[in-house]
């Protein structure tokens, strides 16, 4: 495993460079030449993450894109040490919960870029799933798991693609973490305590080098960001100096992000930009410039739909939250999920109905006409009122993350979900109201049922990817399958320290 650097706000730098074009060759250059200021040269199993949340023609901004990858990849080549020469170089990546990341990775055009330079390819849902100890005394739980490829890096490489985010206000490098998870364990604490998570992960693996895609960064969502002609690469050697720049690029406090001002605080690096050294050929207030406006990600979900067929109740989040609004969870999933479906069908808001979503402990009204339907969502909604003159009580089903244990969590099959939501939308249509579970819930169930609901194309029907897709998640079942028949061996990380040996999760969505 990469170590945590001992002395991580040592020497932070981050270089700012112009980059108009997705220029394989340029990005290579620019990539080789701060890796020569840093002194940096790959070794041993090195291993490259990008953020490949989802991919495709509609989500062509949301993603790192395949050139800027190539181009760290050649880089990485031209300063790899001929005498010690790297046991692996490789590119590791888990896509958006349930989708195989073996379709995104061709949506986004990788396996093209992965044919030209020979690297190994991992989707981390298909790869042992190696149980890390925590034991900082702020974490959230004493042990998490992240896949076998992330673990036994020795050199690890991260490149986030510049962006917002209806969670955490912005998706830099730190935030690209999430994806050292499969789905069952990334949707663990994915709640009101999102960026501690975050922070937390951070014990995981650090990086000697990140390079940050903002050539077209984007703007207001992660999912389905609005593009921004940013005409920059950003690579540096600490993730809380990076991320605190690309902040201050926006006019933004790093410190008003809780994962970048939690990370600081417990070490990993400088975030005040007398202790970072910013080089490159293009200055901090240039890139200001570039910036100037970005929208970020925070905004309260019932100012979202303001104008809209939806209309949103906010209510407190749970006892243990530290904020009075779930920035982490359920609001952010259905800011997402309305965008999305916008992308998928034009007409999405005059086809949809009008809907009442209600998370969290809500005790005001609801402005309910005749006919519509209301959904409760999230484990942690409470509600007591009357919907069409009956009486309705809510309780909530939040479970405190004492009680949830990663050696439990279930994988959950796409598929699976749209039989459930078809369900549900049976139950809703006969009574008017349903309760959504999950903490929080999730984006692809709540996409199934108000695409069904209101009539709007379902974007897992979608004709221009519908052959691909299945295809991925066919060959993805059966890789798995076949794994497990295999009985292939499973390392748990720290089982001596832990004093025993359970049995690890294998990535296959079986146990």
């Amino acid at each position: 495993m990469a170590p945590l650097p001992s002395h991580p706000a040592r020497d932070a730098r981050v270089f700012l460079f112009h980059c108009d074009a997705y220029d394989v060759a340029r990005i290579r250059a620019i990539v080789k030449h701060a890796m020569e200021q840093l002194d940096l040269r790959p070794r041993g199993r090195t291993l490259l993450k990008p953020n490949l949340v989802a991919a495709g023609e509609l989500f062509r901004h949301a993603h790192t894109r395949p050139e800027l990858v190539e181009g760290v990849l050649g880089a990485l080549r031209d300063r790899e040490d001929r005498a010690s020469p790297m046991k692996e170089l490789a590119v590791g990546e888990r896509c958006g919960i349930t989708i195989p990341t073996r379709f995104v990775y061709e949506e986004a055009g990788f396996e093209p870029m992965f044919a030209r330079t020979g690297v190994k390819k991992y989707c981390f849902d298909e790869v042992p799933q190696v149980e890390i100890r925590y034991t900082h005394p702020e974490r959230l739980r004493d042990y998490v798991f992240t896949p076998e490829p992330v673990a036994k890096a020795d050199f690890f490489v991260n490149c986030p693609k510049f962006k917002a985010h209806p969670w955490t206000t912005v998706t830099f490098s730190m935030k690209n973490y999430i994806g050292i998870q499969d789905d069952r364990h990334r949707m663990i604490d994915h709640d009101h305590a999102l960026n501690r998570k975050v922070a937390d992960l951070q014990y995981i693996v650090q990086p000697q080098l990140v390079v940050i895609d903002a050539i077209i960064a984007g703007e207001g969502r992660m999912l389905t960001p609005i593009p921004r002609n940013m005409n920059l690469v950003i690579v540096g050697n600490n993730q809380c100096a990076i991320d605190a720049v690309c902040c201050q690029i926006i006019g933004l406090d790093p410190r008003s992000v809780e994962h970048i001002r939690l990370a600081h605080e417990r070490g990993f690096g400088p975030i005040d930009l007398d202790r970072i050294r910013i080089e490159g050929d293009v200055t901090l207030e240039e890139a200001k410039a570039r910036a100037e406006g970005f929208q970020v990600g925070l905004v309260k979900v019932d100012k979202y739909f303001e104008g809209t067929s939806i209309q949103a109740y906010s209510g407190k989040p749970p006892k243990d939250a530290t904020d009075d609004y779930c920035w982490g969870g359920c609001p952010g999933v259905m800011e997402e999920v309305i965008e999305v479906l916008r992308l998928y069908d034009e007409h999405c808001d005059k086809k949809l109905p009008r809907i009442h979503l209600v998370f969290g402990d809500y005790d005001g009204p609801l402005d309910i006409k005749y006919g519509e339907k209301v959904i409760f969502v999230g484990d942690c909604v409470e509600f007591e009122g009357k919907i069409g003159g009956e009486l309705v009580k809510i309780s909530s089903k939040y479970a405190h993350r004492d009680t949830l244990d990663p050696y439990a969590a279930e994988h959950k099959d796409v598929y699976g979900r749209m039989l459930k939501m078809t369900n549900k939308l049976r139950e809703l249509k006969a009574k008017g109201f349903i309760r959504l579970e999950g903490c929080p819930v999730s984006i692809g169930e709540l996409v199934l049922l108000i695409a069904e609901l209101g009539g709007v194309q379902n974007p897992y029907f979608d004709k221009r990817q519908i052959v691909g897709f299945n295809r991925a998640y066919l060959a993805w079942r059966g890789s798995s399958t076949w794994k497990r028949l295999m009985g292939e061996p499973y390392q748990v990380h720290g089982a001596s320290e832990r004093g025993e040996a359970r049995p690890i999760f294998d990535g296959t969505g079986g146990e």
